[in-house]
């Protein structure tokens, strides 16, 4: 399937700047390889802005592009979020009236994640003779032990941080606030004290705890598939120790939406295993999963474990935005949503209600938070809904029952990624992970010689 640009095609035979400077698929590379640079200089979220600005120019260079099937959906999607910008600033009930410039910023920053995912998952559906699908998996798979050795590092030395060159640059006024600074300020993790101590909770390279066991749950299929597979080489020796250095950091993230993810991973692969007849691979899950927990359950760190799901901590909030969101949509904008989240007058109890000095958490969340759903829901209305969950239901069901070992793996990435919608905010960097997925599994569907 075939789309047409205005652009004409770059002639092959006539050597480029790019070309002879730069090998094919470098803005994956450069984003994902330099990812620790990133991080340090503040850029750890612009990044993917810009990684897929240079995916952009390249893809208009080369005239016209394949999409993958299903693809209409999505491009459906992608016209219902942006009609949202007319009822950005409708007044949904219940909510805090007004919102001046910041929400329409809001709006295009948030629109232009979904622009940057649509792009990279065109340049990988694009790139397949000059960009092997192997090479992309090891880059997503590098992600995994580098966001590892930063939760090992989060571990060892709790309180690191420090001022990054462009949080250096900007105005005051603008890192004075917090959801600015979180996204510039370097510092390898956050705390938390609703164990009844304080627990140190892995962040980095990304903003947020949640952030981080998100994408840790979307990069741990790929490590499985490019260090523990049949090309892994010397990575089959040291992918071992990298998957128990990881576990740490894993249990004391305190993410319970990681763990689940990662259990209904492991039952999934297990399942297509066995399915694909994979006797000897399956056996080895298995063996692993069973000498794992038995040695976790043994240490002192499931003793943590127990005591976080003991401990259900924002179980209400979560549980009172996803009503509240879906409530509000239902009366207000059932078809179309808002464009944006909404700030709730009070708090879910009482419309006197909010946060004190003594109780920040009495505030409830912004609407369209605590979870990818929830903002989808609020956003794009259920008719976005249903499209956006549409489009990731068609892309895994074409390939479940795919032989493949990236068909297994990308399925299970997606079968992931909508859990963590549930529970996270997944529109960034784990989205963009997502969506590479999409691409290679859409490379299947139009088999062409792909790079070596």
């Amino acid at each position: 399937m075939a789309l047409s640009l205005a652009a004409p095609a770059v002639r092959t035979d006539v050597p480029t700047r790019e070309r002879r400077l730069l090998r094919p698929g470098w803005p994956l590379a450069v984003l994902y390889l330099g990812f620790p640079l990133w991080w340090a200089l503040g850029l750890a979220q612009l990044i993917f802005f810009f990684s897929a600005a240079a995916m952009a120019v390249l893809l208009r260079r080369q005239g016209a592009l394949r999409v993958p099937r299903g693809f209409a959906l999505w491009l459906l999607f992608l016209i219902w979020m942006g009609a949202g910008v007319f009822v950005t600033y409708a007044q949904a009930p219940g909510t805090v009236p007004g919102g001046g410039l910041g929400r329409l910023a809001g709006f295009v920053v948030w629109g232009g994640w979904y622009v940057a995912i649509t792009v990279v998952m065109l340049y990988v559906v694009n790139t397949a003779r000059e960009v092997s699908s192997q090479r992309i998996v090891r880059l997503l798979a590098w992600m995994f032990v580098v966001t590892t050795g930063f939760g090992v590092l989060a571990m060892v030395a709790p309180t690191l941080e420090f001022e990054s060159p462009v949080e250096m640059v900007l105005p005051q006024q603008l890192t004075s606030k917090n959801f600015v600074r979180t996204l510039v300020h370097p510092s390898l993790s956050s705390s938390s004290d609703f164990l009844g101590y304080v627990q140190a909770r892995p962040t980095a390279p990304f903003p947020y705890s949640n952030a981080w066991g998100n994408n840790i749950a979307l990069y741990l299929p790929f490590f499985v598939l490019a260090w523990m597979g049949r090309d892994g080489g010397w990575r089959r020796k040291v992918a071992p120790l990298v998957l128990v250095a990881a576990v740490f950091p894993i249990t004391f993230s305190l993410n319970r939406g990681l763990w689940i993810s990662l259990a209904v991973a492991a039952v999934y692969a297990a399942f297509r295993l066995a399915a694909n007849g994979r006797a000897r691979a399956l056996q080895a899950l298995v063996a692993a999963v069973l000498v794992g927990g038995i040695a976790f359950v043994s240490s002192p760190l499931y003793d943590t474990l127990l005591l976080r799901v003991e401990t259900p901590h924002s179980n209400d909030r979560r549980a009172g935005t996803a009503e509240t969101v879906v409530s509000v949509t239902a009366q207000g904008s059932p078809v179309v949503g808002y464009g944006t989240t909404r700030t709730m007058q009070g708090s879910f109890s009482s419309l006197a209600g909010g946060e004190t000095d003594q109780c920040h958490q009495c505030a409830a969340p912004p609407l369209g938070t605590q979870g990818f759903m929830w903002r989808l829901v609020l956003t794009t209305g259920f008719g976005g809904t249903v499209l956006c969950l549409a489009f990731f239901a068609h892309q895994f069901l074409r390939r479940a029952r795919g032989p493949a070992p990236l068909d297994v793996t990308c399925c299970t990435v997606l079968l992931v990624a909508v859990l963590c919608f549930f529970v996270y905010d997944s529109l960034g960097s784990a989205m963009f992970t997502v969506m590479v997925a999409v691409g290679l599994m859409a490379r299947a569907d139009d088999p062409i010689e792909e790079a070596s």
